[in-house]
């Protein structure tokens, strides 16, 4: 099976230069990507763990055996300090400038994700996301988009500057081993 595993990791570099490729507003790009491989999807899976304990949540835990049992793991983020600069308010803030002041205020460290963030730059996140799953199902790679790696790669500091991020597992096998999962 390791001639999988080896295509599956080349499917996660297509992957990232999916979402970098991914149409970004205004063009600039605030994209970050890492692909997760070996035993770092372990350390990733005990970040994850190490969450869902302290936390209760038990989702956490389960993705978390997912993610050891994939061949690679791609994660993609997004800058938090960044705004489009359309005052659009989708923020919850009247203009980008509050927003972007608002960030120094700390969430609480039980917070996933860190933010406010601007609703644009989180489009472009989720465009990024789906442009890479669209690669992975082109070259019929399994995989599952993943709040919950996202939030371990961050609790890690894989993705510096960011303030959201998914993970994406991928998985060459005989069965999909993202869906039909213990919940």
């Amino acid at each position: 099976m390791v001639f999988e595993s080896d295509a599956v990791q080349t499917v996660a570099r297509l992957m990232a230069l999916s979402a970098r490729t991914a149409p970004k507003a205004r063009g600039i790009d605030v994209i970050k990507t890492r692909i997760v491989t070996g035993d770092e999807r372990s350390v990733l899976a005990q970040a994850m763990r190490e969450f869902g304990e302290r936390h209760n949540a038990a989702f956490f835990i389960r993705d978390a055996g997912n993610i050891e049992a994939s061949d690679a793991c791609l994660l993609i983020g997004s800058l938090l300090a960044d705004a489009v600069g359309l005052d659009c308010g989708g923020c919850g803030y009247s203009t980008c400038a509050e927003m972007l002041e608002a960030q120094d205020e700390r969430l609480p460290p039980s917070a996933p994700f860190r933010g406010p963030n601007c609703v644009v730059r989180m489009a472009d996140l989720g465009i990024a996301v789906g442009s890479a799953v669209k690669t992975a199902s082109i070259h019929n790679v399994d995989n599952r988009v993943m709040y919950t790696a996202g939030v371990g790669a961050l609790a890690l500091g894989w993705l510096e500057g960011c303030g959201v991020a998914y993970g994406i597992p991928l998985r060459a096998s005989g069965k999909d081993i993202f869906f039909d999962r213990a919940r």
